[in-house]
């Protein structure tokens, strides 16, 4: 008869929880709820050996444990350390763990450009939001920035190393997800970069999903790209029968228009069910899913700003001209569709491959 697994009373931030041996702080952390979870830019549940890469876990442990209660001299990543029984840790109530991650965060900052106005991963960003709570009004940092080279990683996916925080969060995907990995980091230190070497094209069934696992926007759609803010489209849960993966996605709408495919993510920000690249590229008609729900969306993102709140954006408004104007008719009244093509209504955006310019729009 096997010997069932020893439970570990556990304290973060003045939460007690039990957990079973083996479990990290991190995790111990993400039972008891998002206000006392550490943020997390390398870890993933979904793969195996990650963490310890980022260091914006690091928490202080004030007691090891019962049968030594002597604390940790030094801040530990909450995501390779297991918890011990009678461990206390501090968090956000830690002055020396927020202190510390102020300055990862700085590291962080020091070489990321200011994408963020044109960047397509604004508003789903971990990164700002950890420049948001952590992050200083200015930098103190007086060189010049580390810039990369741009490199083709094939017509789907796009690489913008200057922003990459080498997470290695696509590397450990390709190589345990699709089977093939044909990407790495190279180099080392500062010249330490995302590549192929060999200038190849990723081109695996499932290599799409390293775009979802990225924090930052340096893997994004190229079908996606400068197409749309992600704050303007309503995600919905839906699926089909696929023979290659679970098809199980989000469906991100603007109107009645498919802007781009999805995996669903978890409270946490990772996958739940990986996707292949039929799903995810070529499926972008309503008739081809079956529509679940609107997606949930958590309070604190900016993309649930007005999308569920009461009957806004599925109840057309009862204003007419004249109830605004107080029953006077206009003296003008314009249709834009008339002097700008850009916003003729059969135009389909999502249907322009890549970003639409104004070539597009003279077809």
């Amino acid at each position: 008869m096997s010997e069932q697994t020893p439970l570990f009373k556990v304290t973060i931030d003045g939460h007690t929880i039990e957990v079973p041996a083996g479990t990290t702080i991190l995790q111990a952390a993400r039972l008891i709820g998002k206000e006392v979870a550490p943020p997390a830019m390398c870890y993933y549940s979904k793969l195996e050996n990650t963490g310890g890469n980022c260091r914006t876990c690091m928490v202080e442990v004030t007691k090891g444990s019962d049968a030594d209660p002597r604390p940790m001299p030094k801040l530990v990543a909450s995501c390779r350390t297991t918890v011990m029984d009678g461990m206390v840790v501090g968090n956000k109530t830690s002055e020396r763990a927020v202190s510390a991650r102020e300055g990862v965060v700085e590291f962080l900052l020091i070489n990321h450009p200011l994408d963020c106005p044109v960047c397509d991963q604004a508003g789903e960003c971990k990164l700002q939001d950890l420049g948001y709570e952590h992050g200083k009004a200015e930098t103190r940092y007086e060189f010049p920035r580390r810039t990369f080279e741009p490199e083709d990683l094939g017509d789907k996916i796009q690489l913008h190393m200057n922003r990459c925080i080498l997470c290695y969060r696509c590397v450990k995907t390709a190589d345990q997800i699709t089977g093939c990995r044909e990407h790495g980091v190279m180099f080392r230190g500062d010249h330490a970069e995302i590549s192929t070497y060999l200038g190849k094209a990723l081109d695996s069934e499932f290599i799409g999903n390293i775009i979802d696992v990225c924090p930052v926007g340096a893997l994004t759609d190229k079908t996606f790209r400068f197409k749309n803010r992600v704050w303007f489209l309503k995600p919905v849960d839906a699926h089909r029968d696929c023979p290659t993966c679970s098809g199980k996605v989000q469906l991100w709408y603007r109107g009645d228009e498919v802007f781009r495919v999805t995996a669903r993510k978890n409270e946490w920000n990772e996958v739940e069910d990986w996707i292949c690249n039929t799903c995810r590229f070529e499926k972008k008609q309503t008739s081809d899913w079956v529509i679940e729900q609107p997606s949930y969306v958590p309070k604190d993102s900016v993309i649930r700003q007005g999308h569920y709140f009461g009957n806004i954006g599925t109840v057309k408004p009862n204003e007419t001209f004249q109830k605004v104007m107080k029953g006077r008719d206009p003296k003008l009244l314009l249709d834009i569709h008339d002097v700008s093509q850009v916003n003729e209504p059969e135009r389909d955006l999502s249907k322009i491959e890549g970003p639409a310019t104004s070539k597009d729009f003279q077809k």
